[in-house]
């Protein structure tokens, strides 16, 4: 007998109740009193090292089961737990083997198997982790642990309805788990069920009123559903928890931006850089703070996509004011950017970078000059083209006659920015959709489109006459002169309406529902392009009605072309 008058067996069947109840303070001290009596207990020294796990005391944990494996290697339980503490030291292949060892002594292993999958998953080997969980699940189909797994390897596929499925029969399992429950909230939230993801968040929030993420997950449904203003305090609210959190940093300068408060907005759109590959660079030379340079050479860079370069490029011929600048761009826009003013030198992203004493990321610009919505450089033309391709292509579109429209119906994807595919797909359409145009006579099409989409171009709307010259674009200044021999460019949210504003022609943005930030909000005008129209969705993925709007306008264009003559008007 102990010397409290309990059998070891009775402090340990009290430890492990104690542990049970989450209470694990006094289950440790059940534990150690076994220990003090027999060190060599292995039962105990596993159950010991499983609180070492649960408290996040991965080495302690390893230590532990690893004496119990040492005084009882055929327990198939310690070795699967051991992985689990191994896997939190982020030793994944030592973990591995522990499990399988595992799975040796208990091929049916529920939790073995279970915990394998999380394993696999955390080296990318996803086919043979979702094995392991419809293993587990198969042997234990009320195993809530693999429906959870199993949903979140399913979400990282982006297979949302397969996920939402597993995280509900997880809660069906075993209801009131936070985790699952924010788990399924972001299933919802991808499928743009915001509804229902907000019932979720809340239901996260109730239960842990400090739970960052769910604060941020839930702020974006709000936004996504177009309420700004909850969505901006969920924003905040996540941040008071972590001032650090990159993801609702940015998306409230994202919000602040949209909504025209520019001053606070550049700020915290910088936090870009700590998301996404763009922005700024790890050099060893110091950042622009906006002051004179002299004669010290001053490196400003894209960092995102052709359209962004196009709208922030305006700043160039300023900042060469104050520094000598070299300026790296994508390679399709070099020739078209070295017409700019100012510039010392234009090199091609990717190129051997010379020396320079200072730098800044292109998008940055805006927040180092002090930009606020009331002081926008909206003077166009600021991109020029060769006189000789303009008039070349001027001759060419003289033949075909009408009121000449170009048309570009999709976005360039970004495989830098995975969390960029749904919005790429939004902001995107397919050529059919604009079939209503094909019903305005005397108009000439002509595709400005670019990649993959560019095929649909062989089969246009039905009635519509769609010429197509993309094979002969090679970079952005034969683009541009190109579009000076048009009337209109007509075009969803990607870089070619950026360069017909640039270059002052008339364009309309097609412009889906959550608009990015700098088309702002309740205008269909920008202050960024004065030449350019928005015809908005006026809910998500409604082209149609953008597409009827579209229209009207076109036929009341062309009405004023033929009252007036060939005047060009936004």
């Amino acid at each position: 007998m102990t010397p409290a008058g309990r059998s070891i067996a009775d402090i340990f069947r009290y430890g492990v109740q104690r542990h049970q109840a989450g209470e694990l303070d006094q289950a440790e001290r059940a534990y150690r009193q076994i220990l003090a009596l027999q060190p060599r207990q292995p039962d105990t020294l596993h159950v010991l090292g499983v609180l070492a796990y649960q408290r996040g005391q991965y080495q302690q944990a390893v230590s532990a089961i690893g004496q119990a494996i040492g005084l009882r290697g055929d327990r198939a339980a310690y070795h699967s737990n051991l992985a689990l503490a191994l896997l939190g030291l982020g030793h994944s292949a030592e973990a591995e083997q522990s499990c399988r060892t595992a799975l040796r002594l208990d091929p049916g292993f529920y939790a073995a198997h279970n915990t394998l999958g999380r394993i696999l998953c955390s080296v990318d080997r996803v086919t043979e982790a979702e094995a392991c969980y419809r293993e587990a699940l198969r042997l234990n189909p009320a195993g809530h642990e693999a429906h959870n797994n199993l949903g979140n390897l399913l979400s990282g596929r982006k297979c949302y309805a397969e996920a939402e499925a597993c995280f509900r029969t997880a809660l069906a399992l075993k209801p009131d788990q936070s985790e699952v429950t924010f788990n399924l909230a972001g299933t919802l939230r991808e499928q743009e069920r915001h509804g229902e993801a907000e019932v979720a968040y809340r239901d996260v929030l109730r239960a842990n009123p400090n739970h960052t993420e769910a604060h941020y997950g839930l702020a974006n449904s709000l936004f996504l559903a177009g309420r700004r203003r909850e969505a901006e305090a969920g924003f905040r609210s996540a941040l008071r928890l972590d001032p650090g959190h990159a993801g609702a940093n940015y998306s409230l300068g994202h919000l602040l931006l949209l909504t025209g408060r520019m001053e606070e907005g550049w700020n915290y759109y910088e936090w870009r850089a700590e998301l996404y590959d763009v922005g700024r660079r790890n050099f060893a030379a110091p950042l622009w703070d906006g002051r004179p340079t002299g004669d010290r050479v001053l490196f400003v860079y894209a960092e995102q996509g052709l359209g962004d370069t196009l709208q922030f490029c305006r700043y160039l011929p300023l900042v060469a004011e104050r520094a000598k600048l070299v300026v790296g761009v994508q390679p399709p826009l070099r020739e078209l950017i070295s017409t700019m003013p100012g510039i010392t030198r234009v090199i091609s992203t990717g190129d051997a970078l010379p020396p320079f004493d200072t730098h800044c990321p292109l998008l940055s610009l805006p927040r180092v000059l002090g930009v606020t919505l009331a002081t926008i450089s909206s003077t166009v033309p600021y991109l020029s083209t060769d006189p000789r391709r303009t008039a070349s292509w001027r001759d060419r579109l003289a033949r075909i006659g009408g009121f000449r429209v170009g048309l570009v119906w999709a976005g360039g994807r970004r495989p830098d920015q995975p969390s960029a595919a749904a919005t790429d797909a939004r902001r995107s359409m397919a050529l059919d959709r604009m079939a209503p145009l094909a019903e305005v006579e005397g108009v000439s099409f002509i595709s400005l489109q670019k990649g993959e989409p560019a095929t649909q171009a062989a089969h246009p709307p039905r009635g519509m006459v769609l010429h197509d010259f993309t094979g002969e674009l090679d970079d952005f200044a034969e683009t541009a002169a190109l579009i000076e021999g048009m009337d209109l460019v007509i075009g969803v949210d990607t870089s070619v309406p950026h360069l017909a504003g640039a270059l002052g022609k008339p364009v309309w943005l097609l412009n889906r529902f959550d608009t990015c930030w700098r088309w702002l909000l309740d205008r269909d005008d920008t202050p960024w392009y004065p030449t350019m129209r928005l015809f908005r969705q006026p809910s998500a993925g409604d082209w149609d009605s953008v597409m009827i709007a579209v229209k009207k306008a076109l036929l009341l264009r062309l009405g004023e072309v033929s009252g007036r003559g060939r005047q060009s008007a936004p």
